[in-house]
């Protein structure tokens, strides 16, 4: 078994040039002077993750007036997430896809049975009500999307650098929408 690596602070980002699922390039060399929030979730049909991507597109406005971008990534296959209805309607914010999580590994995006299933047995129930009453998308895994994918979130300055990490806890462990603003602000 690899071991995982972790992103520090204070430290570049990985850079990448991928096509989002709307065929966009997203070249992350070209938010340069902007500060991004880049995301890291689990599968299309994730409960945790679709009410976590409904909360940050409120504040996708906001942000963006401050000059912070979003970059979402799902591990789900493109024509999943482009079926989804949801998942359709991120836009402008870029969504791309990772089944083969070659990014989530460059970030350090975690795989944890145990933590996945502890997310599970104390609060699944509640966040699916959470998202159903919010019409969100909740769904079983499609294909080879896993259960033990831990959601990770960093924060880019304008030169490219990593200044917050925050690698979840838990399927409900999130950066604050606060620090994320704080950061906007600075």
């Amino acid at each position: 078994m690899q071991e995982r690596i972790t992103l520090d602070i204070n430290a570049p980002a990985p850079v990448f040039k991928l096509a989002d699922i709307f065929d966009r390039e997203i070249d992350l060399e070209s938010y340069r002077g902007k500060k991004v929030l880049i995301a890291f979730f689990r599968h299309a049909g994730c409960p945790f993750c679709n009410t976590r991507v409904h909360n940050l597109q409120k504040h996708h406005q906001e942000l963006k007036t401050k000059r912070l971008e979003m970059i979402f990534f799902f591990e789900s296959k493109k024509d999943l997430l482009i079926k989804s209805h949801f998942h359709k309607e991120i836009s402008p914010i870029p969504l791309i896809s990772d089944p083969d999580k070659v990014w989530y590994d460059a970030y350090g995006v975690e795989s944890s049975g145990l933590k996945s299933a502890k997310s599970h047995f104390t609060s699944f129930f509640q966040q699916v009500f959470e998202a159903k009453k919010k019409k969100l998308p909740v769904h079983w895994m499609a294909g080879d999307e896993s259960i033990k994918t831990i959601p990770a979130e960093f924060l880019m300055d304008e030169k490219g650098i990593i200044r917050k990490v925050h690698y979840a806890k838990g399927l409900r462990d999130r950066m604050a929408i606060d620090e994320i603003k704080s950061f906007a602000d600075l």
